[in-house]
Parts: structure tokens; sequence; C-alpha cells
């Protein structure tokens, strides 16, 4: 079983900052690709940034040069780094990766439960 867990969020004025942290545990043998989906109540969730095991970026336009996601491999972690935040920013952060189980193979799409993010003065 692998888990995901988020944290981080919280109540953030505009133009502050703030860091989200995902922990993945379990069965990991490896994990290829991590990323950040944020969604706001009756809207589809969003992709907001994405690393792969190489350490490869991507953003969406609406987050590029004021998000920066990284992770550290040893420790099966995600980050993303919020700066400049505007209150369209807020949002439900969810932690989603495609763990690899098995030096064999075998692969899982994981999410996390989620951390609030509020922008707002």
């Amino acid at each position: 079983q692998v888990q995901l867990v988020e944290s981080g969020g919280g109540l953030v004025q505009p133009g502050g900052s703030l860091r989200l942290s995902c922990a993945a545990s379990g069965s990991i043998f490896s994990i290829n690709v991590m990323d950040w989906y944020r969604q706001v109540p009756g809207k589809e969730r969003e992709l907001v940034a994405i690393i792969t095991s190489g350490g490869s970026t991507s953003y969406a336009d609406s987050v590029k040069g004021r998000f920066t996601i990284s992770r550290d491999n040893e420790k099966n972690m995600v980050y993303l780094q919020m700066n400049s935040l505007k209150p369209e920013d807020a949002a439900g952060y969810y932690c989603n990766a495609i763990v690899v189980l098995t030096p064999a193979g075998g692969y899982l799409e994981v999410w996390g439960q989620g951390t609030l993010v509020t922008v707002s003065s």
C-alpha cells in the first residue's frame, strides 16, 4: 500500500508565499512522475506543476515564474514553493505520483488527500 500525505497549506495574504510538501510512503521501489494539481469547488482539477524522476519540470502558464516544484528522491518527497500568491491561486492542492512498485515493474497512480490554500487579505 502506498500513501501520499500533503502538508503546508494555510492562509496567506496576496503576495505572500507558502511551501507545500508531499511525502510518499509504503511499498515503493521508485517514483516516476510527481506532480501537483489544484481544484476549486465546482471546477475541474488543474495540473499545476510536474517533475520527472530526472528533475525535468513543467508548469501551468498561470503559475510560471511564481511556483517552483522540486523533489527529494531519497526521501520520496515533492515540494511546491509558491511565491507571489494571488487570490486566484486559492484552492485545494493535491499531490499525485506514478509509483513503481517492484524492480520488475508494476505501476500505481496515487493521490494525496489534499491541502487547502487560502489567499486573502
